[in-house]
């Protein structure tokens, strides 16, 4: 599917707001709502739209910590990448990961309750043998800019 200017407005509207109406979203893109709608099913379809949820603000649950943890495997073949995944897809503290090129192999994102919760799964992480060689941990103090959206006009611009 290529996508063309009037998908990506759809994307783009529906990133800001996904609670917005059909009648809503096809008026901010000039189409009737059956149309739209019928666009907005086929980009789920093709998996341009992967689901709709709420975003929270971390501050008004109380005491939180984010960390961001370099990690690097031992080893480096496939059965090693997979052992790690399957692990750490498991912990539902751990809520973004990334493979990544470098000096390391994974850039995780944690959101615990505090420190000694975010050690006590590292400690578990490594007593469970998943191929963990090291891990370097970047405690979040602020967050001055946190976007929930993709620039889609700029990326679509250069295609």
């Amino acid at each position: 599917m290529i996508l063309d200017k009037i998908d990506i407005k759809i994307l783009s509207e529906l990133q800001k707001n996904g609670r917005i109406t059909n009648v809503e979203l096809a008026e901010l893109v000039h189409l009737s709502p059956s149309p739209c709608l019928m666009r907005v099913k086929k980009l789920q379809a093709e998996g341009y739209i992967t689901g709709y949820s709420a975003q929270i603000d971390v501050s008004k649950l109380g005491q939180t910590l984010m960390v961001f943890t370099e990690i690097t495997l031992k080893n480096h073949r496939q059965t090693d990448f997979a052992r790690f995944l399957a692990a750490i897809e498991k912990v539902d503290e751990v809520i973004e990961c990334h493979l990544v090129s470098g000096g390391y192999d994974y850039l995780v994102k944690f959101v615990t309750a505090g420190i000694s919760d975010y050690q006590l799964i590292m400690e578990n992480l490594i007593e469970r043998d998943i191929g963990i060689d090291k891990y370097f941990s970047f405690v979040i103090l602020k967050s001055p800019i946190v976007k929930t959206h993709l620039p889609l006009a700029s990326i679509f611009s250069n295609n």
